[in-house]
């Protein structure tokens, strides 16, 4: 991240919005570049390496799908949709093609500027950090160890690899398919029931009450997040 703050590029073909991000972003201390249609921010995206991409989906050129799509080929820069289209269908479309974050207009400044702080976060830890500490979890990596406010927690190998995505994406919502593919594989895309039951059992093991999970969040219709805490 640059010092100062971090550098954000907002991608929205309406003017209104930019100059709305543009202020409320640099009150937060940010650094803001801007686009107004999907070939920019791909020039701005190279030229600027910004933090992260804010992106609107409905772009005159090309649609925001595309554009991410063209991101995530040779980047790994956080990037959060904020559209309109608010249909579950279009939240996983975008969320498979590599968003870290999905929020629908109209929208809160703070509540952006909290998602913008959770991602940048999970790029650095990702990076940086070979145990993940979050809240109570701790999962050391290299030794595939799991503890619950300093108790070893006991995983199957199943239940590690799921938690493991999650670590690996700690934040970001993932969608069914995704799960589903990275921990059984592509055969497996359509198997939610599977994928329901060892988030229960994950749930059991890992929060403090499995019926208001504080980590393992439900976003509905289209997946699970790890929560930040």
């Amino acid at each position: 991240m640059a010092e100062g703050g971090p550098r954000v590029l907002v991608v929205d073909d309406e003017r209104a919005i930019r100059r709305l991000l543009r202020t409320s972003l640099a009150a937060f201390g940010c650094t803001v570049f801007e686009a107004a249609d999907g070939h920019g921010a791909l020039h701005q995206v190279t030229a600027h390496r910004p933090d992260v991409v804010i992106l609107d989906l409905g772009l005159p050129d090309m649609d925001g799908v595309q554009v991410l799509t063209q991101i995530r080929s040779w980047s790994s820069i956080p990037v959060i949709v904020l559209s309109v289209r608010d249909e579950e269908p279009t939240k996983v479309a975008a969320l498979d093609a590599g968003a870290d974050d999905y929020l629908s207009k109209p929208f809160g400044v703070d509540e952006l500027m909290a998602r913008i702080r959770v991602v940048l976060r999970r790029s650095v830890s990702s990076a940086t950090e070979p145990v993940f500490q979050n809240g109570g979890i701790t999962v050391d990596l290299g030794r595939r160890f799991v503890a619950v406010d300093g108790r070893e927690v006991a995983l199957t190998p199943t239940e590690y690899d799921l938690l493991l995505v999650f670590v690996r994406h700690a934040g970001k919502v993932l969608t069914h398919r995704q799960l589903l593919t990275q921990v059984w594989g592509v055969a497996y895309q359509t198997e939610t029931q599977l994928l329901r039951v060892n988030i229960s059992n994950l749930r059991r093991k890992l929060e403090p009450n499995p019926a208001r999970p504080v980590y393992l969040i439900t976003e509905p219709g289209v997946g699970y997040r790890l929560r930040l805490v």
